[in-house]
């Protein structure tokens, strides 16, 4: 009886080593530290060098309120006025909404650089299509002449 018993043991034994499929060990693949990529200050090379908005042309849709949300070349000049303070600019903008501005003014795409007794100077500060900050000096007359703006 005890044959028997080792029998029978040893064939399910057998019979669940043969069931378990054998356990493989995978190799680990490690990255080396260079392949990773790291961000860096490189350009994508899909991006086009020149960009597709003109520079100046494409204006904010939402402008912060009052003077700060003011663009220079919207501007129209209405009034000059010498105050004992210095001094001040009437303008308007294409909503036809007034405003009074001093020099140093700070507006949406540049500043008032000086108010003359006849003009207006902004300087003006935007983007070429490199997307290379540029500034520029515009005088606005209060009486522009033909061809002016």
């Amino acid at each position: 009886m005890a044959g028997l018993f080792f029998v029978t043991a040893g064939a399910a034994w057998a019979q669940s080593a043969a069931q378990k499929p054998p356990q493989t060990v995978k190799p680990q693949v490690e990255v080396p530290a260079q392949a990773q990529s790291a961000p860096v200050a490189r350009r994508d090379p899909f991006d086009p060098l020149v960009s597709k908005q003109r520079p100046g042309n494409k204006v904010s849709e939402r402008l912060p309120p009052g003077k700060a949300g003011l663009v220079i070349s919207t501007l129209r000049v209405d009034g000059l006025v010498k105050a004992p303070s210095g001094m001040i600019a009437v303008v308007s903008n294409p909503r036809q909404q007034v405003y009074f501005l001093r020099e140093g003014d700070k507006l949406y795409d540049g500043f008032v650089e000086r108010i003359l007794t006849d003009s207006v100077i902004f300087r003006e500060t935007s983007k070429d299509p490199f997307g290379k900050p540029v500034e520029r000096q515009v005088t606005k007359r209060l009486h522009p002449s033909a061809g002016e703006s």
